[in-house]
């Protein structure tokens, strides 16, 4: 890794969601480039640079996933499993953010390789402090 902050990929349906998140991240300053997909499929096309990302270039300084569980097309289960199946992608952190506090859910997400499982709603320093406990809080440059 260099001294660019890792690219931040954001999976998550509700368009909401993702405004909030964005907005935590802009009035935190953080400086990682934010990218915001709304289903499993993209989440995938974005991170094997696939379909509409097939000219995107995978960054130096790393990468960093917020995973919905309940996203449209491919589930955020079955995007966790492909991505932590993968040589180029098993080292990416992923975050599972999402509504589902089931127990089953939990324990899946960790199976397949979860870094971290954050409960929505959240405040943005219940989410920063979650990350730095998973040890990736490298990734959120201020």
């Amino acid at each position: 890794m260099n001294g660019d902050p890792p690219d931040i990929l954001i999976a998550e349906d509700n368009a909401e969601h993702a405004q909030l998140a964005l907005h935590a991240f802009k009035r935190h300053r953080l400086k990682n480039q934010i990218h915001v997909v709304g289903d499993g499929r993209q989440a995938l096309d974005f991170m094997f640079c696939k379909g509409a990302y097939e000219d995107r270039v995978r960054p130096a300084g790393g990468e960093l996933i917020l995973l919905d569980l309940g996203l449209p097309e491919i589930g955020g289960l079955e995007v966790l499993g492909k991505l932590k199946a993968n040589p180029e992608t098993k080292s990416v952190p992923v975050v599972m953010l999402t509504a589902s506090n089931i127990g089953n859910d939990i324990k899946e997400s960790f199976r397949l390789g979860a870094d971290a499982y954050i409960v929505k709603p959240v405040t943005f320093q219940a989410f920063f402090d979650a990350v730095a406990q998973t040890g990736i809080g490298w990734a959120l440059v201020r």
